[in-house]
């Protein structure tokens, strides 16, 4: 349980939707001094626009088309306080006033850039169209002959303030992007590195298995001895009892090994491992486990035996401990047979087998996790081998490898 609270992997990274920049949430600090800035802005030039409309010799502005001009142009202005929550709607009401006023300008190509920004290219384009009439009814409606000249000039402030809304757009959208983009690269680092961890424990535990199981049924056997050999002589019970506590130490230092690692903090170093078992360590496995009374045909013809890789040999030594211990527990008594065959190039044959208790189904000496089998099936296979286990024909319980090499 304490690991499966470690390994929660962080919040999914959603993807990126273009709608998260059209909601508006609390104004900010910065949203503040932003609206500000614009409304004075719009203020201002729209203050400046009337002015020239009043000094204007040419084409003078009448005292109720001076009035309309302010009102509207004073309107717009205000809309744009509201032009992050109803961009469209500020935008379509400036171009609408913006017929009979020359002082809503300004405010109107504020709420179009703001348009640009919040909301998709469709509704920009439409209400960047609505600015060719618009500016042909405020030609018309202040009698001014120079119509084409004023729609130029419409139109230039039109695409510079479109193209403006439209580049802040796609900043923040990049913006975004990146900002996902790392946060996604972030969880697959946090996932990467928990599987590593997780998969690393796996192999632990999967070693603490094919040791220690090994080990134990060894002392059980030996103890299990001594139990039904109670007249044994007293230098073969001193024998005894110095495989049992050799087995015994040897197991506890394994166990202490492992669970240094499982309790080393990262960046901390952790002490040596004990040597990893090689080809060379099987006779001395099979040796072993005779001590305990256990019955071996035992035949080993390996070519070049000091020159196969480490990870072979820990393979081919896991397999036959894993056997032998099965045997123990399962089938005491009956005599077992372990052939290991081969060479650099042919690949490494390892067969272990014996035959099946009379009383198949009667309750094991001594218990079992019932993972051994399905372990060495995940190591060798792993390894790129084969693992065949189960009866035989013969009446034999059979547990072949073949491991590449």
């Amino acid at each position: 349980m304490i690991w499966a609270k470690q390994l929660m992997p962080p919040s999914p990274v959603a993807q990126f939707d273009p709608a998260l920049l059209d909601r508006v949430g609390p104004r900010t600090v910065r949203d503040w001094v932003v609206d500000t800035v614009g409304f004075l802005v719009a203020v201002t030039f729209g203050v400046l626009i009337l002015i020239q409309g009043v000094q204007d010799t040419v084409h003078p502005l009448t005292g109720s088309q001076l009035i309309i001009d302010a009102v509207c142009g004073t309107i717009c202005c205000l809309a744009l306080w509201w032009r992050r929550r109803w961009p469209l709607g500020v935008a379509l009401l400036c171009v609408v006033l913006g017929v009979f006023s020359a002082a809503a300008t300004i405010a109107g190509l504020l709420a179009l850039s703001s348009l640009a920004v919040h909301r998709s290219v469709r509704q920009v384009l439409l209400v960047a169209v609505l600015w060719i009439p618009q500016a042909i009814g405020y030609a018309i409606y202040s009698g001014r002959t120079d119509a084409p000249t004023v729609l130029l000039l419409a139109l230039a402030m039109v695409l510079a303030a479109t193209a403006w809304g439209m580049f802040v757009r796609a900043r923040r959208q990049l913006l975004h992007t990146l900002r996902e983009r790392a946060l996604r690269a972030e969880a697959d680092q946090f996932v990467r590195s928990e599987n590593a961890r997780m998969a690393e424990r796996t192999r632990i535990a999967r070693e603490m298995h094919d040791v220690l199981a090994h080990r134990i049924s060894l002392i059980a056997l030996h103890a299990g001895g001594l139990e039904v050999r109670p007249d044994l002589p007293t230098e073969k019970v001193r024998e005894t009892a110095v495989l049992l506590r050799s087995t015994a130490r040897q197991a506890l230092e394994e166990l202490r090994g492992v669970v240094g690692v499982l309790r080393a903090e990262p960046g901390h170093e952790v002490a040596a491992a004990a040597p990893q078992p090689t080809l060379t360590d099987i006779p001395r496995l099979v040796e072993e486990t005779r001590q305990t009374g256990a019955k071996i045909d035992f035949e080993m013809r390996v070519d070049r035996v000091d020159t196969a890789p480490s990870a072979l040999g820990r393979d081919a030594y896991r397999i036959v401990q894993e056997a032998l211990t099965n045997i123990g527990k399962h089938a005491r008594g009956t005599a077992a047979r372990v052939r290991v065959r081969g060479a650099a190039g042919s690949g490494l044959h390892v067969s272990v087998s014996n035959p099946l208790p009379v009383h198949a189904h009667a309750r094991p000496a001594l218990p079992g996790s019932g993972a051994g089998l399905l372990g060495l099936q995940e190591r060798v296979t792993l390894a790129g081998g084969t693992l065949v286990h189960g009866p035989d024909g013969s009446g034999d319980f059979v547990v072949d490898a073949e491991l590449r090499w």
